[in-house]
């Protein structure tokens, strides 16, 4: 069978059979992967406690006809250990694994949001930043490597300079007045400030946001991201805001 090797991020995991589990994996190099973890339930695995959501590990594994086979494991960083102990860390990281996984796709290389998710769950474990401020730079910056950057400042329809009031999720963020969809919203522009630094790496900007701005930001960040995923992210509804 051939095998490969390569630096990975654990998504989720789910149950197979009584002992085995299936892996959902983003790797560096390849992308994400699914492969079966033989007998990692048992008391006796060697590796099972490395193949938590949250883990990086370097994985060898050989290819199957439907699915890989997880042959190797070592643990390279604990986030999934650290971030657990904590409920705000890990429900914030569990929506950055969600999303992570609605945006790529088997098999497909995706380097930056590798990178990206990787830095952001290390931010969380060390307590960098507000917990509520990275998840939502996380997903700014995932949906913008994914191709959906919304646009905080110049009209997102006809590219009007800015900075502009309104702001509708159908359209891609901030709208003048001449393009200004019914039911847009109005959020204060400290707001837009703030998610325009969060998009950017502005973390002065960011840090020093007020709180009120901060709840009215996440609310357009969640509705926007769910927007283009098409439905519902489970674990964005247990993160407390």
């Amino acid at each position: 069978m051939p095998t490969y090797r390569d630096e990975a991020l654990v998504l989720r995991t789910q149950k197979l059979g009584e002992a085995d589990r299936i892996i959902t994996m983003l790797t560096r190099r390849l992308g994400k992967v699914r492969a079966v973890a033989k007998g990692v339930r048992k008391t006796s695995s060697r590796f099972g406690a490395r193949l938590e959501p949250a883990m990086v590990i370097d994985v060898q594994c050989y290819e199957g006809r439907s699915l890989d086979n997880v042959t190797q494991v070592m643990g390279l960083e604990q986030y999934g250990g650290q971030l657990a102990r904590n409920y705000e860390t890990w429900t914030a990281a569990s929506a950055m694994l969600e999303t992570c996984d609605r945006l790529t796709e088997e098999k497909e290389p995706a380097l930056q949001q590798y990178l990206l998710l990787r830095g952001a769950l290390a931010s969380l474990a060390g307590a960098a930043h507000d917990q509520g401020l990275v998840l939502d730079a996380y997903l700014l910056r995932a949906l913008a490597i994914a191709g959906y950057a919304p646009s905080f400042s110049d009209c997102a329809k006809c590219g009007a300079p800015g900075p502009h009031r309104a702001f509708h999720i159908v359209a891609g963020g901030v709208v003048c007045p001449v393009c200004r969809p019914p039911g847009s919203a109005a959020p204060a522009p400290e707001t837009l400030a703030l998610l325009s630094a969060l998009l950017t790496g502005d973390w002065a900007v960011a840090d020093a946001s007020d709180v009120r701005h901060q709840r009215e930001g996440s609310g357009l960040v969640a509705a926007f991201l769910q927007w283009h995923l098409e439905r519902g992210l489970r674990s964005l509804r247990m993160v407390e805001r």
